[in-house]
């Protein structure tokens, strides 16, 4: 137990064995639907030739990549950040990809968009650029992900809905799925988050992960007794047959450069970007909040060991393409985790772990239904909103309207990504109007200008 530590820094970061233990559950509960999601997405997709990608080869590389990069980043970042399939990322890829080529071809797109982000990492440029983020910026991008985060677990659980087209409606989101709320499901999301609260007000240790495993056997015994129309992706009942073999058929099915000679070159390596981007700045946005929430940063925001955290990331996205799962990449539900005071990245070898026992368990463990899950989300939120807004300086408006841009952008676009890049965008913008430019550094003009070049590309006829 010394040596594990030592090496996990457990006692060193103020945490304790129980607290990674129950933080590396809560994130795998927190995290698990997208064992389910990930194949729905790619699978329903085709390519240019009418294929599909198999389901249950699907799941068997979802769960493989998630666990192998998520140990990866235990055992060589040492943070409590989770990696999974990047949704977003994955609908770039059987939407926009795809259809324009064969499944590895596009696969092998993404693997490309990982040797680039893992060049970046080597020669310094993306620590140069999470280093150029100025303090309140930071603190905007925390926030953001913060009210993102709770914005998906209202969605997720059924709390909160889209407004069907057909309502000639101007308003984007309506209570329940009616404009009321109705239904088992919500009530279990409704007393998931009461419960959460109140033991968390109570400080009961495990708070997140007590809520999430009474909501889950109260929900199997509601799904039981009473007729459940639906619960999305996940039915909380006991499979017939927990144990499922895993496929392996996908894995190394890649074609590195083929859909270059069926697009064209410039567009090739658009598509590239476009992967890149998205991969490059959600994981750098979900880096930040999560160790700015588990106090892993010193006093100007900047984490010791960022560079083999960001390589990490790196090689999870081409590992990701090449299981053809998509780009892999952090997974801001990790704040379920630290929630619960994991701190290091033994949290993430439970969580790596648990992963791996689900490559046999597949049916066991998508048995939590969302409406479970998705209380700690909400509370999360809430921890990293009261930490992280007082220490934006608010008088400063070159930095208070970007991080209020920032912080928007996230949850009303649905994109860690666009959250950042209109963050950025505006922060150099406003900087140089007061006549303040040179306090901004040399990467943040770059990023800026490639933000700038990413959101005129569809009309400049480029995407």
């Amino acid at each position: 137990m010394n040596g594990l530590d030592r090496y996990f820094k457990i006692s060193e970061r103020g945490s304790t064995l129980a607290r990674e233990v129950r933080g590396g559950f809560a994130t795998f509960f927190a995290m698990a639907y997208i064992i389910v999601l990930n194949p729905i997405i790619l699978g329903s997709a085709k390519d240019m030739y009418g294929h599909q990608l198999d389901s249950g080869q699907l799941v068997t590389a979802t769960v493989l990549t998630a666990a192998f990069t998520t140990l990866l980043m235990g055992v060589i970042g040492n943070v409590p950040i989770a990696l999974a399939a990047g949704l977003g990322v994955n609908t770039v890829v059987a939407l926009q990809l795809a259809p324009r080529m064969s499944w590895p071809d596009a696969m092998g797109m993404v693997v490309l968009a990982g040797f680039v982000v893992m060049l970046l990492v080597a020669t310094g440029l993306r620590e140069r650029v999470m280093n150029a983020v100025p303090l309140g910026l930071r603190k905007g991008i925390a926030i953001g992900i913060g009210l993102f985060i709770m914005l998906i677990g209202l969605v997720d659980s059924g709390f909160v809905s889209r407004m069907p087209d057909a309502a000639h409606t101007t308003v984007p989101l309506q209570l329940g799925g009616n404009g009321h709320l109705l239904g088992w499901p919500v009530l279990i999301f409704v007393l998931g988050v009461l419960l959460t609260l109140a033991l968390m007000v109570r400080k009961v240790p495990g708070a997140i992960l007590i809520s999430i495993v009474a909501m889950t056997v109260l929900a199997m015994i509601i799904n039981a007794v009473a007729t459940v129309p639906s619960w999305g992706l996940t039915t909380p009942k006991w499979p017939g047959n927990p144990v499922d073999a895993p496929d392996f058929g996908l894995v190394g099915q890649v074609s590195l450069f083929g859909g270059f000679s069926k697009v064209g070159f410039l567009t090739g390596v658009l598509f590239v970007f476009t992967v890149l981007l998205s991969c490059f700045f959600d994981a750098m946005g979900t880096i930040m909040g999560i160790s700015d929430e588990a106090g892993l940063t010193d006093e100007k925001g900047y984490m010791p060991g960022m560079n083999r955290v960001l390589f990490v990331d790196g090689i999870a996205v081409a590992a990701g393409g090449a299981s053809s799962s998509s780009a892999t990449t952090c997974f801001v539900e990790s704040t379920a985790g630290v929630g619960e005071g994991a701190r290091t990245g033994l949290a993430n070898v439970v969580t790596g772990g648990l992963f791996t026992v689900a490559l046999f368990l597949t049916p066991l463990a998508t048995m939590v239904p969302s409406q479970a899950a998705t209380p700690a989300l909400l509370a999360v939120g809430f921890l990293i909103l009261s930490g992280s807004i007082r220490e934006i300086d608010w008088a400063d408006w070159t930095i208070a309207i970007p991080a209020f841009v920032t912080m928007l952008m996230m949850p009303f676009t649905y994109s860690i990504t666009n959250g950042i890049g209109m963050g950025f965008v505006s922060f150099t913008v406003l900087r140089v109007v007061a006549g303040r430019g040179r306090e901004v550094p040399i990467a943040m003009y770059v990023v800026s200008a490639v933000f700038a070049f990413y959101y005129v590309m569809p009309a400049l006829g480029l995407t």
